[in-house]
């Protein structure tokens, strides 16, 4: 493939889980990328040009060649699909059901556990921790959380399905909303969420510059 161009688009306050799914994919793939902010707060998105270049009129969104794609996890699989030479690593699991797998949990990730997002948003990694205690919804929802999380992780292993995967990355950022605040968490997990938060392509979408910005909750 002669032409790889590749950009992604993200809130400019760097603080979307889903962007953050999107750059560690782009980044453990060994893609080159540029990133173009987007002004959430003034509902940018919501321009007309925006809308005509995101379907979903969301971050983030990837545009390649001219192609543009949104919702992460769809990233993911299209980096994959797009890029599957050896000299780029893969982002999903190589066997077919551990894939599948894969992308059972993203997709519930997704889609449920709305108590915990709610109440230990995601600014809380760069910004200040929630000074309220679970609540009893919230509470339910981290236990869900814990046994899923616990099934999935074979004992002393450091990843989900034996290596890293993309998957990995999005567990550890519904964990952290809890680890980084103080809750209880099984030490297993605490410790599975502290090793892959240090990860290399983690830690580059962490040290983003967020100097000057007065954010609110982010799910």
């Amino acid at each position: 493939m002669q032409n790889q161009k590749l950009t992604l688009y993200v809130g400019m306050d760097f603080v979307s889980v889903f962007a953050m799914s999107a750059f560690v994919a782009l980044t453990e793939k060994r893609l080159a990328f540029d990133i173009q902010k987007v002004d959430l707060k003034s509902k940018e998105q919501q321009r007309p040009e925006y809308q005509r270049l995101s379907l979903t009129a969301r971050v983030p969104t990837l545009v390649h060649d001219g192609f543009s794609l949104s919702e992460s996890s769809a990233i993911a699989e299209y980096l994959d699909e797009m890029f599957s030479a050896p000299e780029y690593p893969r982002v999903l699991p190589g066997n077919v059901r551990d894939r599948a797998r894969a992308r059972q949990l993203q997709a519930w990730l997704r889609s449920d556990l709305m108590p915990i997002r709610s109440e230990r948003p995601a600014d809380m990694f760069y910004f200040k921790s929630a000074p309220n205690p679970l609540s009893k919804e919230a509470r339910a929802a981290a236990d869900k959380l814990f046994r899923i999380a616990t099934t999935l992780l074979e004992s002393g292993s450091e990843h989900l399905f034996g290596e890293w995967c993309i998957a990995d990355t999005d567990l550890t950022l519904m964990l952290n909303r809890l680890v980084m605040n103080g809750d209880d968490v099984p030490e297993r997990l605490a410790s599975y969420t502290r090793q892959q938060w240090q990860r290399p392509s983690v830690q580059r979408w962490v040290q983003q510059d967020r100097s000057g910005l007065a954010l609110g909750a982010k799910p």
